[in-house]
This record gives structure tokens, C-alpha cells and sequence, in this order.
């Protein structure tokens, strides 16, 4: 992975061999860490996980849990407590928790921030340590976790969030909306400032976008890697919902910030497509395949009115061919993906058609996505990154493609 030249962003050295953080006597080096409610066995939790991971740093742990009778300090670490925000699904961060933690750390003077998210305690130190080191030592802005994740996890990020962030922004991070981050100061305020922004809306928490946020600031990105986590259920949310949560509130803050993302590279070079598996026959992704192709056929019947208001011909007839394929060789080229997605981000902007009817549409096209990666991967983990990385590879060879339908978008009209 190359680095981008407007936010550079890199994988961290492994766990194992990050280096202590540095103590100081510096009155702004105090580290801020915000928790989230864990109970009162998960906040000690968390107290004996810190002070291992941070031997001798100075440490303000903030935690809704503890109320202001029972704040503490020790010789390196100081417990007090914050009012709780409004709730909120509790799968990522969302604007009230970068303003909670902005004001936290003007109040207590601290230098550089760690916002940990729902089912914290489940963080090892090592991973606490490895973005506590990556945000105090390396003058970085923004440390987001990768964390070691199976071959079906994640995956609105790996075909959605991950490539366009990378390809838009210049910044390859795999969760770009995150569970957990490590901030400067003045990541922090930026985050502020842009969740204030969003505010004034009828969503009382709405998404952040941190990393496009540090890109547009020519701020230090890094991607940490931090080992396992549990990571949350986004609840009683469909699919249909939560994609169109989390697709139209990326399409937003990519609309906004188009004359940025218009000038700058993307920050991974080409990939090599590589063949398909073929899945045995009692295999439990075989049968997840023939039903989700199954389901595209009766989407591909139902939808194709709006996606011919969206996509191009050549992209409804790659569509009607992969309507057509059987299970055994339902496969949706990552370059195809990309143009979709493109397409749908163009729509979003020039309002085509109703923005929730549009994001109800794009739902059967991710899953076919997600269909075309059960059978690249076959539950292998190296399989399923590499198949990951060519659909990053292609939203970034297919970035000329939406720059030239944002600026001439009656050339390319279906």
C-alpha cells in the first residue's frame, strides 16, 4: 500500500513490538480516554487493562459510570465522570460522542484523545497500548483499529466504506466508520466542529466522518492494528435500513466535500483479479449463494425501472447477464460494483429520484456483492482479503469515471 499525499495512512508495526508509551511531566501531555457505559465490573476492567498498557502515562479516564462523588485519582490516573449523551445505536461513534470528547479534553487539558466504544473491555492491552503509542508518540491526528476480523465480517465496509474512502479521500483505513479512534487535539476539534455542523438536523446523532474529515485537513492518518474485539450488533436494524443509514450519510459528506476529493489519489495501486472458487457442494457458502442469487433474480424483476433511472446501459446489461447466472457461476466484477456505486453517489447528488427509494434500491446490489465474495472467498480469511482489496483497487481505477459524471453528468445520462 502506497501512502497517499494528503493523508498519510499506513498499518502499524505488530502488536507485539509496539514500543511504551512515553511518560511525561508536560502539563498537556495527559491522554483523555472516553468510555462508554460498561458497568461497574467493566469499568475496573478496563482501570487494570489501562494501567498495565500505560504504565507511568498520565491518563484521565472518563466514564458516564461514575458519578461525581466517586471520582478518584491516582499517582497516573485520574477517574471522573461525564453526563451520558442521548442514546444511540451503540455499533459506532457518532457526532455526540466527538463533542462529549472535545469538550472533556479542553476541561482537563489533555493533548491527545482515545474514544473507545460499546463492549470496550473486550479491547486487550496490547491493542490499547498499540493506539495510545500511535497517537502520543508518532505526531499522528487520527489512529483508527483494524482489528482481526473473519471472512464475513465487516462487510458493508469492505465493499462500501473502505473503498470509497480510500478512493475519494486518498485514505486507505478498512473500518472508515469507526468503533473505536485515538485523536490530536486538533482532530478533535475538527470533529467538534463538524458534528456541530450536523446538529441542526432532524437526526439527533448522526454519523462523523473522520477519516475524509483528516483527509481534507492534510492531517496524519494511521491504521493500527489492535488483534481481536467484539464488535457490537448494530441492534434491531435491517439491512435496509442500516445501508441506507450509513450509504446516505457517506453520499452526504461525499457530496459536500467534492471539490476536494476531485483533485486527489486514491492510496492503492492496482490489484490483480483472481479466479473465482469453486464451492463444493455441501458447502454452507454454496447454499448462501444459490439463495442470494436467487434473490437478486426476483430483485433484478423488481427494480430494474428504478435502476434504469440510475445506471447506465451497459450496467443494466451486465445486471440482466448476472440475473441470468446460475449459482454456480453468479459472479459481479469489482470494476461493475464500482460504476453501481458511483452511479448511485451521482443520483444521490443530482436527485434522480427519491434519496430513500434510491438507497432501498442499492440494497440487492450490495448483496449480490456480498454473494460474489462468498464464492471469491469460500470462508478463507487471505481469500476473502485479497477479494477486499481488488474491489478497492477497482473504485480507485474507476475514480475518472465519477469525477467526469459529477462535472458533465448530462454527457452520461442513461
Amino acid at each position: 500500500m502506497s501512502s497517499s499525499p494528503i493523508a498519510d495512512i499506513s498499518n502499524a508495526s505488530p502488536l507485539e513490538t509496539a514500543p511504551a508509551v512515553r511518560s511525561t511531566d508536560s502539563s498537556r501531555a495527559t491522554l483523555l480516554i472516553c468510555l462508554p457505559s460498561l458497568g461497574i465490573d467493566g469499568l475496573q476492567t478496563m482501570q487494570d487493562r489501562i494501567g498495565a498498557a500505560l504504565p507511568g502515562q498520565s491518563v484521565v479516564l472518563a466514564s458516564p459510570d461514575v458519578l461525581p462523588d466517586n471520582e478518584s485519582s491516582t499517582e497516573h490516573l485520574r477517574l471522573v465522570g461525564y453526563p451520558a449523551g442521548p442514546p444511540h445505536a451503540s455499533w459506532t461513534l457518532v457526532a455526540s460522542d466527538f463533542l462529549t470528547a472535545a469538550d472533556l479534553a479542553r476541561e482537563h487539558n489533555a493533548s491527545a484523545l482515545m474514544l473507545l466504544g460499546a463492549e470496550a473491555d473486550s479491547l486487550s492491552s496490547a491493542g490499547l497500548q498499540a493506539l495510545a503509542t500511535c497517537i502520543l508518540n508518532q505526531r499522528v491526528d487520527l489512529a483508527l483499529p483494524r482489528y482481526k476480523t473473519g471472512p464475513h465480517d465487516a462487510l458493508v465496509s469492505s465493499a462500501l466504506l473502505y473503498p470509497l474512502t480510500n478512493a475519494l479521500f486518498g485514505v486507505g483505513t478498512h473500518l472508515p466508520l469507526p468503533l473505536d479512534a485515538a485523536l490530536s487535539l486538533r482532530m478533535a476539534e475538527r470533529l467538534a466542529a463538524a458534528a456541530r455542523r450536523l446538529g441542526n438536523g432532524a437526526q439527533s446523532t448522526p454519523l462523523v466522518w473522520p477519516a475524509a474529515e483528516a483527509s481534507v485537513s492534510s492531517f496524519v492518518v494511521r491504521e493500527i492494528e489492535v488483534g481481536e474485539r467484539t464488535l457490537p450488533h448494530p441492534g434491531d436494524a435491517d439491512l435496509n435500513s442500516l445501508l441506507a443509514e450509513v450509504a446516505g450519510s457517506l453520499f452526504t459528506d461525499i457530496e459536500a466535500k467534492a471539490p476536494f476529493w476531485q483533485r486527489s489519489r486514491s492510496s492503492i495501486s492496482a490489484v490483480q483479479a483472481s479466479e473465482p472458487v469453486l464451492l463444493g457442494s455441501e458447502t454452507e457458502e454454496l447454499a448462501e449463494v444459490r439463495a442470494m442469487a436467487e434473490s437478486f433474480r426476483s430483485a433484478y424483476l423488481n427494480l430494474q425501472e428504478i435502476w434504469s433511472l440510475v445506471l447506465p446501459p451497459q450496467s443494466l446489461l451486465a445486471l440482466k447477464k448476472l440475473s441470468l447466472a446460475p449459482p454456480e457461476s453468479f459472479l459481479m466484477p469489482p470494476d461493475l460494483w464500482a460504476r453501481v456505486v458511483y452511479d448511485f453517489v451521482l443520483a444521490y447528488h443530482l436527485r434522480t429520484i427519491n434519496r430513500g427509494h434510491l438507497l432501498g434500491a442499492l440494497t440487492p446490489l450490495y448483496l449480490a456483492w456480498v454473494t460474489s465474495h462468498l464464492r471469491r472467498s469460500a470462508g478463507d480469511a487471505a481469500l476473502s482479503s485479497r477479494h477486499v482489496e481488488e474491489t478497492a483497487s477497482a473504485f480507485s481505477t474507476e475514480k475518472p469515471y465519477v469525477v467526469a459524471r459529477w462535472r458533465w453528468p448530462d454527457r452520461f445520462n442513461p
